[in-house]
């Protein structure tokens, strides 16, 4: 449908509605989108910029993860050392100020042997493989990432264990 939107106005606007049928098959999707491997396990989640962290927070907490939050390394050794169970997975940036997501993975890891790690960055390949992140051995995924994406990445890593 074009409409005219007024006497002398050359501007037109088109509306575009599913054919029949389509809302059904829409709503299967969401389904199969709120099917997104989810799990009850602690995930300690390091990242410095506040605003990603509080996306990834809310969206490993809506599915039903145990989220400890840190800003930085240093936060992040402390909120290990506080919890008094066990943290399956470490969710860390690689480059961040202070410490990096290796030296931290390090040494959690040193203290709790069993916490799976899984690194994320923006930055490209090459400045991974500079800052000695390019074995093939180790978790990674690429920023930006879709939450699905995230979901898949973190359910593998924990399974993995």
């Amino acid at each position: 449908m074009t409409t005219q939107c007024g006497p002398c106005d050359d501007s037109a606007f088109r509306i575009f509605r599913p054919p029949a049928g389509a809302a059904e098959q829409n709503s299967a999707l969401q389904d199969s989108r709120k099917e997104s491997p989810s799990g009850s396990t602690i995930v300690l989640l390091v990242e410095d910029v506040h605003e990603v962290r509080i996306l990834i927070s809310d969206y490993l907490a809506r599915n039903g993860y145990t989220v400890l939050s840190a800003g930085n390394g240093r936060q992040a050794i402390e909120a290990a050392r506080q919890h008094p169970g066990p943290i399956q997975l470490l969710l860390t940036d690689v480059v961040m100020p202070g410490m990096s997501g290796q030296e931290l993975a390090l040494r959690v890891t040193a203290e709790r042997p069993e916490t799976r790690v899984l690194y994320m960055s923006g930055y490209t390949d090459d400045e991974i493989v500079r800052r000695g992140l390019h074995d093939p051995s180790m978790s990674f995924i690429q920023k930006p990432f879709t939450a699905e994406n995230l979901a898949m990445q973190v359910r593998k890593v924990l399974d993995a264990a």
